[in-house]
């Protein structure tokens, strides 16, 4: 179906995640800076990149790296302070790079004021800034949290004989958004930041801050992975998005993107519709199994690798937003392992052809663009399995409940190395100087060995490299709006190979071809190659003849 493009900017753009403690460090602690984002500015500038989405810089005692804030108006001191902020903000748009913030409006940590005034008193006017469960009731209907080293999201506290909930860390309680004064001090926020100047927000969990406050008893068989409708997509949860729109976003000429856990095809259009005026666009979870396990999901799986129900999931999303809505597109992220080593093959013989398939995927999809800073190089797993090489709250509470249980801890840590966000979040790699150019003392998580020869100052120098091959791809998409508002049509799609589409837009028809496979694939479809002119490839002599190389990527030119 060919649709009406209705172009916004915010569809058009490439986002560029940058994880500043990973980033650069400038001061010797170890710890990325907002003076190292500011010292690399003209290189974030060379890749061609649109925004710069940048994970949470407030003040936070880092239970969970940032997302557990004590004060939404400050900056943590291990980043920086807010004039360095507000010279980074100054210097993305000195060079036409927008700037989103991350922010986490579901819950707080336990040591911001409002938290800290709550648990005071039952009658404190902050009490139910938070959700309570008075110990005289009886012991609260059990949920399971996320991060919590017992598992409980209920935690007791002395002080007022009640227990707090917290979905995540017991220090990250969850806000209670059915209090308008709630509600109004976050509008209020991020009005606050809006008017610095940032360009707007990545929402993080935010189809979690409406919940089902009487908090039913939930059936005693259920597997963890079905309790998270209890916690997400709350009765009231389309009223506040609607009036977040009227009391911020509508304010201004802003991107807004949320983490849309528990959305599915069937309501996304409910967040996501113009007319309804809640998001722009939301990130869903779907594609991000592929390699992990269906059983548990801390574990990973090489057998759950199916490419053609894999393409089935990117189809059904854009089916959805054919007519109305938008999508985005990812596969990294500081919650995801490496995408070169989990959705390619970080081989020495295939890592760069992969890295670049895959970025031929990202920018010729019809969403908008979401990078992981490192992916640009094709930085990859490091795949340790020794428990004291881990800093992520979520892999050492799991592996010590494995051994307080008794389990077989080092069983999960062999699996789970392949797929922990710790391989995200590795210092990025800049040459192959001391400490790979990332800081001048000791890394707060060890660099990836392989530093010394995968590097940016490596692949500057290489025409060839991932590096200039993603700049390619960036122009490619800017110069080609086919490969943002084409309409999206899959060929040849029970191969299990392959995964090759069309993009059609107006009198231009483009195919691109991608082989997940380090096998060669042969492509089944009645279209004529032979004279077609080639946009791009990651081979210096592409395939003409329908039989694709090992992680081969093309972009043909079929109709113009």
């Amino acid at each position: 179906m060919q649709h009406d493009i209705n172009r916004q900017w915010w569809k058009e753009v490439v986002v560029y995640q940058v994880y500043p403690r990973s980033f650069k460090d400038t001061d010797g602690d170890g710890i990325g800076d907002l003076k190292g984002i500011i010292e690399k500015l003209d290189y974030i500038k060379s890749l061609g990149v649109d925004v710069v989405w940048l994970n949470p810089v407030y003040e936070s005692p880092n239970d969970d790296m940032g997302y557990d804030i004590s004060d939404y108006r400050a900056i943590m001191k291990e980043f920086g302070t807010m004039e360095d902020f507000d010279m980074l903000l100054e210097g993305l748009h000195a060079r036409g790079i927008k700037l989103i913030m991350d922010l986490v409006v579901n819950h707080t940590s336990d040591e911001h004021y409002w938290f800290k005034e709550s648990k005071k008193s039952r009658n404190n006017p902050y009490r139910n800034y938070y959700h309570w469960w008075d110990a005289e009731r009886g012991k609260p209907p059990y949920r399971w949290s996320i991060f919590d080293h017992e598992s409980n999201a209920w935690k007791y506290d002395e002080t007022t004989n009640s227990y707090y909930f917290h979905i995540f860390s017991h220090k990250q309680p969850d806000l209670n958004w059915e209090n308008p004064d709630v509600r109004r001090e976050v509008y209020e926020m991020m009005k606050w930041w809006m008017e610095k100047g940032v360009d707007g927000f990545r929402l993080d969990v935010i189809t979690c801050i409406s919940k089902d406050t009487s908090f039913p008893v939930l059936p005693e068989t259920m597997p963890v992975g079905d309790w998270f409708p209890y916690y997400a997509k709350g009765p009231n949860l389309h009223r506040y998005l609607q009036e977040m729109y009227e009391e911020v976003f509508s304010k201004y000429d802003c991107m807004n993107v949320g983490e849309a856990s528990g959305v599915n095809i069937n309501d996304a259009l409910l967040f996501v519709d113009e007319d309804r005026r809640e998001l722009q666009t939301f990130y869903h979870f779907d594609h991000t199994g592929f390699g992990i396990s269906k059983e548990n999901f801390m574990y990973a799986d090489d057998n759950n690798r199916d490419l053609v129900e894999w393409k089935k999931i990117f189809n059904r999303w854009d089916k959805v937003f054919e007519e109305k809505g938008w999508g985005t597109i990812y596969l990294g992220n500081h919650d995801m392992s490496r995408m070169t080593s989990r959705f390619g093959n970080d081989s020495h013989e295939f890592r760069e052809l992969s890295a670049k398939m895959l970025h031929t995927f990202l920018l010729s999809m019809r969403a908008t663009s979401y990078i992981y800073n490192g992916d640009e190089i094709g930085m990859v797993n490091t795949n340790h399995t020794s428990i004291e090489k881990y800093q992520d709250l979520y892999t050492i509470n799991y592996y010590h409940q494995l051994k307080q249980k008794g389990e077989d801890c080092q069983a999960f840590l062999a699996s789970h190395s392949k797929i922990s966000r710790d391989n995200g979040r590795t210092p990025l790699q800049w040459d192959d100087s001391y400490q790979a150019g990332f800081t001048s003392g000791n890394p707060w998580l060890a660099l990836n060995e392989n530093y010394q020869v995968l590097n940016v100052a490596e692949q500057e120098a290489r025409p060839d490299s991932v590096l200039h091959y993603f700049r390619s791809m960036i122009q490619l998409r800017k110069k080609n709006k086919t490969l943002i508002y084409g309409a999206f049509e899959l060929v040849d799609e029970h191969n299990r190979q392959l995964f090759a589409y069309t993009r059609h837009l107006g009198s231009q028809k483009l195919l691109v071809v991608l082989n997940f496979s380090g096998e060669e694939a042969s492509l089944d479809t009645e279209i004529d190659l032979t004279h077609c002119n080639i946009l791009i490839s990651n081979y210096s002599m592409p395939s003409r003849n329908k039989l694709y190389n090992p992680f081969e990527a093309v972009i043909y030119e079929i109709e113009s």
